[in-house]
């Protein structure tokens, strides 16, 4: 068996604790939670696998060289001092990024051009050819991490961020990022055994998300690509194999998954993207405007959306808002409800006491998951001020 080495899975704020847990609970070795990141061992199927399975990760990157850094000069040297020939040939192309908590440096392109160059250096004074930049598809992704003196360089093996899942062809004006959704149904509790509703739902990310949380179905089957099928090392078969095996993991879904959208154009995207999925059994969408529907049925119905926030919608918060908790409160007894607002303000006029609040950031807005708790009977009122 090939032997195990470092890696580390970017993720969101508030999300490092799932990841953990999805590693741990996909078979990764010594898992150590970071902030937005979690490193953990594995062998190059489990890299695969991670980058295939994973819900929360942005991105697996291998870090394949550290060492400390004092100036310009020092980083050039001790990046042009590294074996680039193990990874990559000096005809091929190459893509940088980096990330820096520094005093020693300002610009991260600067530190991104600076790495290139050494590369290319190295390249075209051993062999006289020299790799070429693309930006696009590259065949090798590197990302350079300094914190303070200590300097990092990774390969990316994931390429695209991992919330690029490949089945949204269609958006609306505010869409939500896939991991963040992913993230915020598990962080919800959800385990697939209730009905699920998003009843503002957009272009359909957190239904879809939801369905495969359900069916166990693992996030990037649909990717075109990841970064490491560019690797000299790649290997297909094993690839296959690896997704062979996560697919024999998938499991019935026995409940309803239902979205309404207010907008004809929502519906018609959420639509198109489920297809695009291929998950058209599990997921309904309807033409309906919230604030004028009932739950039906008596069964739990567990409820994940994201609301307007009106930093891109146009809204009179203080109406919508309190039509939310009007809602909930006359028609949606036995619901578990849960958003995700960066609004806080906006929150006081539910007119409703959250059961739960999680701190979290949806892009680089500040925001709170809430849950509110609607009774069945005489108990729907608890939550109310």
């Amino acid at each position: 068996m090939e032997d195990n080495f470092n890696m580390v899975a970017k993720t969101l704020f508030g999300f490092e604790d799932l990841l953990a847990n999805e590693l741990t609970q996909l078979g990764a070795q010594d898992v150590k939670k970071g902030i937005r990141s979690v490193s953990f061992m594995g062998d190059k199927g489990f890299m695969y696998k991670a980058n295939l399975a994973l819900r929360t990760a942005i991105k697996i990157l291998k870090p394949i060289e550290t060492f400390t850094v004092s100036n310009e000069q020092d980083l050039y040297n001790k990046l042009y001092a590294m074996s680039w020939e193990n990874y990559m040939k000096s005809t091929g192309t190459l893509a940088v990024d980096a990330t820096i908590h520094t005093e020693l440096f300002t610009n991260s392109l600067y530190i991104a051009q600076k790495t290139k160059d050494a590369i290319v250096d190295k390249f075209r004074d051993t062999t006289g050819d020299r790799p070429n930049v693309d930006l696009k598809f590259p065949d090798l992704k590197i990302n350079v991490h300094i914190d303070r003196q200590q300097c990092t360089i990774s390969l990316d093996s994931s390429g695209e961020s991992l919330h690029k899942r490949g089945y949204k062809t269609a958006t609306n004006i505010a869409p939500i990022n896939e991991v963040l959704a992913a993230g915020l149904i598990m962080l919800s509790g959800w385990d697939g055994q209730t009905d699920f509703m998003d009843p503002m739902c957009g272009s359909g990310t957190m239904l879809i998300e939801a369905a495969m949380i359900a069916c166990n179905i693992p996030p990037n089957l649909m990717r075109k690509e990841f970064a490491f099928e560019r690797w000299q090392d790649w290997d297909v078969d094993l690839f296959e194999k690896i997704e062979e095996s996560l697919l024999k993991k998938t499991r019935d879904f026995h409940y309803k998954i239902t979205g309404y959208d207010k907008a004809p154009s929502a519906v018609a995207k959420a639509k198109e993207n489920i297809k695009n999925a291929n998950l058209e059994d599990f997921i309904e969408v309807k033409h309906e405007d919230f604030f004028k529907t009932q739950k039906g049925g008596e069964n739990k119905l567990h409820m994940v959306f994201n609301p307007p926030y009106g930093e891109r919608l146009n809204i009179d918060l203080q109406d919508f808002y309190k039509n939310i908790g009007d809602t909930l409160k006359q028609s949606y007894p036995n619901t578990d409800a849960w958003f995700i607002t960066s609004n806080l303000e906006a929150l006081k006029f539910v007119g409703l006491r959250p059961s739960r609040k999680i701190h979290l950031f949806n892009a680089k807005l500040e925001a709170r998951l809430v849950k509110f708790e609607m009774y069945a009977g005489s108990k729907k009122g608890k939550y109310m001020k």
